[in-house]
């Protein structure tokens, strides 16, 4: 029976869209595929074990999935002379490998975008190094799975010859990602304002466009829109310049930045917020739109790359790039709490097609079709 490689490096302490992903196969492969042998890459800040089964052998690596060490050196860090099929899951390819290989790239932003991605000058050897990674994936693996079809689109209009081995397959969302009653106590323990909220979370990138949220949000509570907005970013210079813009713009008072949460407390932040505001410029997939559908939570979120494919015709989509297609959706789902409640129904039903285990699945199905043309 084969003996499958999972680099879960991605598995850490701090709370991360590809984690999340990777996370599902971690909690399924081992199960659907009970007679294969499975070796997890895990994460060396990480304490426990990330699987109990007994198909599962853990290797604890110190160096980060995607560095220099990992990308040039990986098979010298780790003995991989029984793998038969090695799943990098976090867009790069490491060099070296002599076995069959997946690749899931999740978007190819540093080859399309990279100013969306790091603009500061340590994004410069990024890109230098992104765009290598990605390349090697692209050129050399056997089959390259993406989060979305909009990811899978892109790469086939950038190399239309790897359109038969790129594969789509949408990841699910966690079963405690739920709608919860959130207490006055809860408000407090996390730093949430009295009142109603709108939510925008994500890491500080330019991808995530979390400027132009803010200025849509001013625009909606100048008119008399009574909400605030809750940022919950990886905390530097993004949320240092989005408290000087919100001063600027009159609305600091109104402007909360979190610190970053525990996955546990997600779905109360979801539950408790009017609507999640996400108006990104790109997304391989956005994990948070579909964690806030399944909190009931309605969604505001771009009307391009992945958005409309994930929440599938359960959100209200605007241009990105206007702000004030965004404030008037703000104001629209507000000011309608018929449409509000539709939103929230239609999320809940959208959020059950996303299924982990399903995810798992297709995964484990497209490691059979490379082994079977090995």
């Amino acid at each position: 029976m084969p003996t499958i490689c999972l680099d879960c490096r991605y598995i850490g302490p701090r709370p991360s869209g590809i984690g999340t992903v990777i996370q599902a196969l971690v909690d399924y492969l081992p199960e659907l595929a009970p007679d294969w042998h499975f070796k997890l890459l895990r994460n060396g800040a990480l304490q426990s074990p990330l699987s109990q089964a007994a198909n599962v052998a853990e290797v604890v690596v110190e160096a980060a999935a995607n560095g220099p060490a990992s990308m040039w050196w990986l098979p010298r860090l780790v003995d991989l002379a029984d793998v038969d099929l090695f799943h990098a899951p976090a867009n790069i390819l490491p060099h070296g490998l002599t076995m069959r290989t997946v690749t899931t790239i999740h978007d190819v932003m540093w080859l399309t975008d990279p100013e969306l991605c790091n603009p500061r000058p340590w994004g410069w050897v990024e890109r230098a190094f992104y765009r290598h990674g990605i390349n090697r994936a692209l050129r050399q693996s056997d089959a390259i799975l993406t989060v979305s079809e909009a990811t899978r689109s892109v790469i086939k209009r950038l190399q239309p010859e790897l359109a038969s081995r790129t594969h789509a397959i949408l990841p699910g969302v966690a079963d405690h990602f739920r709608p919860l009653a959130v207490s006055a106590s809860d408000r407090k323990r996390l730093g949430l304002p009295p009142g109603d909220y709108i939510l925008t979370i994500g890491q500080d990138a330019p991808y995530k466009n979390h400027e132009a949220a803010l200025r849509g949000f001013a625009t909606a509570v100048s008119s008399g829109l009574a909400l605030d907005l809750v940022f919950v970013q990886r905390r530097s210079v993004g949320a240092t310049s989005l408290e000087q813009l919100a001063k600027a713009l009159g609305v600091a008072e109104r402007v909360h930045f979190l610190a970053q949460l525990g996955d546990a407390d997600l779905p109360l932040l979801y539950s408790g917020a009017r609507a999640l505001l996400h108006p990104s410029l790109c997304e391989g997939f956005g994990m948070p739109l579909a964690e806030a559908m399944a909190c009931g939570c309605p969604v505001i979120t771009s009307d391009r790359s992945a958005m409309p494919e994930v929440t599938a015709g359960a959100a209200l989509l605007v241009d990105p790039l206007d702000t004030a297609c965004i404030a008037g959706a703000l104001t629209k789902l507000v000011d309608d709490p018929a449409l509000a409640v539709e939103l929230s129904r239609k999320g809940l039903a959208r959020a059950k097609d996303l299924d982990r285990r399903a995810f798992a699945a297709a995964t484990l199905e497209a490691y059979r079709r490379v082994l079977s043309a090995a």
